[in-house]
């Protein structure tokens, strides 16, 4: 498909795509401190930078984007259809280094959670912060909040 813009636009608008303060990062944080807890932002000494940081509890959130960072089996896990090769090498790449960067984390001690941009698409922000409120109160190592992963055109699981 073509893209409906020309070369110079399409850049324009994708350099303004920010890694940081996005909205479900902001919902989230948001939902947490009404709830009590209190974090840090960003800290440039941890590899990756998590977007919120829990000194006390000695854990971190990642609020990862699926197509950025290539969420499995989600419907906006999408592939562009033009420049396919720059676009898999860099997408791909963006997960390994996700990948590296907890386990660097965890090697220092730190317990990791990510929570995917889908899952503010089904549940409430409150929801989720009380997801990772009784997670960083357990014992668990991780933490993953997805939706209920699904392609598109697939029908959602009635419960």
């Amino acid at each position: 498909m073509v893209d409906v813009v020309d070369k110079v636009t399409r850049s324009r608008m994708m350099a303004g795509i920010g890694g940081k303060n996005t909205k479900p990062e902001l919902q989230l944080r948001r939902s947490l401190h009404a709830a009590g807890f209190r974090y840090r932002l960003h800290d440039r000494s941890l590899p990756g930078k998590p977007d919120i940081i829990f000194p006390m509890y000695r854990s971190v959130i990642f609020v990862h984007g699926c197509f950025w960072h290539r969420h499995p089996e989600c419907w906006w896990n999408t592939s562009p259809s033009s420049n396919t090769e720059f676009w898999q090498g860099k997408l791909n790449r963006n997960a390994e280094r996700d990948a590296q960067i907890i386990v660097k984390l965890r090697v220092l001690g730190w317990r990791v959670g990510v929570v995917w941009e889908c899952s503010f698409r089904l549940e409430p922000a409150d929801v989720i912060a009380a997801t990772v409120g009784i997670w960083l109160k357990s014992e668990e190592e991780s933490l993953n909040i997805p939706r209920e992963p699904r392609r598109r055109g697939s029908k959602r699981a009635e419960s």
